[in-house]
């Protein structure tokens, strides 16, 4: 597996989990059940992708505004987490909060998959590629097994 696959996987998941809660209603245990997982899967992969896919290109010339910007943006979304945790489940607030967190998680992704991939698969070989998706798989298992207490600044 390479980099971009492994980070494509949990992209999948992420936008599943938008998807499904904001089908949701009110402050019940199905939003809460979903926003916990969500909330672990952005931590998590946020903490995996600085350090495996968006670290090692802050050196490059090509990609150094890239990586910023899409550090950047965790940045925002963990902001926007913070407000949701911070507002009451069942006020109108917070599905509209939500949705915000959902626009840019998209827009995050897309940027990724469509830009930033074509640009790093020319700084990356294939071997530094699959190197980096084996450390960045183990971070993610390792960080979903003891969430939120592995993730660093928590």
């Amino acid at each position: 597996m390479n980099i971009y696959k492994a980070i494509k996987d949990d992209h999948d998941i992420q936008r599943e989990l938008c998807s499904k809660i904001l089908k949701t209603s009110g402050d019940s245990e199905e939003r809460r059940d979903i926003w916990e997982e969500l909330k672990k899967e952005l931590e998590v992969h946020e903490v995996a992708e600085e350090r495996y896919f968006y670290s090692p290109l802050i050196d490059s010339d090509k990609m150094q505004e890239d990586a910023r910007h899409g550090m950047a943006e965790h940045h925002e979304m963990d902001e926007l987490i913070e407000e949701l945790d911070d507002t009451d489940m069942s006020s109108p607030h917070w599905l509209a909060t939500m949705q915000k967190l959902a626009d840019k998680v998209e827009h995050h992704l897309k940027d990724e998959e469509e830009d930033f991939f074509k640009k790093a698969k020319d700084i990356y070989s294939t071997e530094e590629s699959e190197s980096l998706a084996k450390s960045y798989g183990d971070t993610v298992s390792q960080y979903r097994k003891s969430w939120p207490e592995a993730i660093p600044g928590k």
